[in-house]
């Protein structure tokens, strides 16, 4: 099925592309959403004659993105502590979403979890790079460093033995 981009769709292609989908993906997915339209004579046309609009949109949002970058590129490292135990393996895992916070409260740049990328999940002390994909064509590496905010001992406990009563 021939459908019409609205949106940039990851893997499909941008805005105002005219791209062959399966069904299902355009009536279940796409049009709903309305990230699609059917691409019917009068929509091909519609097209056409908004083509200039659906560029100079696309360039405005890639303006901002580089800008973004720029920014998250100025920033160099963003230091997070967690409590952590003597092997250095913290207490849970930092998530996406608490990146996100981060970025957030230290630049005050907003960007959303889902284009965050981690080389590798955060579960130790260490540094690790975040990949932000802004757009399919703008993205931008930060560095994060965890840090201990408190060591916690790690004892092992032996087992205690219980004794059977009769």
């Amino acid at each position: 099925m021939q459908v019409i981009l609205k949106k940039e769709v990851q893997n499909i292609g941008e805005a105002g592309d005219v791209v062959n989908v399966k069904d299902g993906y355009a009536r279940n997915y796409l049009i709903p959403k309305n990230y699609a339209e059917a691409a019917t004579d009068g929509a091909l046309k519609n097209r056409e004659q908004n083509i200039a609009r659906i560029k100079a949109k696309q360039e405005k949002l890639h303006q901002e993105a580089l800008a973004k970058a720029e920014q998250i590129e100025k920033l160099g490292s963003i230091e997070l502590t967690a409590k952590a135990g003597e092997s250095g393996k913290l207490f849970g895992t930092i998530t996406t979403k608490k990146l996100c916070e981060e970025l957030k409260e230290k630049s005050g740049i907003e960007v959303d979890r889902k284009t965050v990328s981690l080389n590798s999940p955060i579960n130790k002390i260490g540094e690790y790079t975040m990949l932000i994909k802004l757009t399919s064509k703008v993205k931008s590496e930060l560095k994060i460093v965890v840090t201990a905010s408190e060591i916690v001992k790690e004892s092992i406990e032996e087992p205690v033995e219980e004794t059977a009563e009769a």
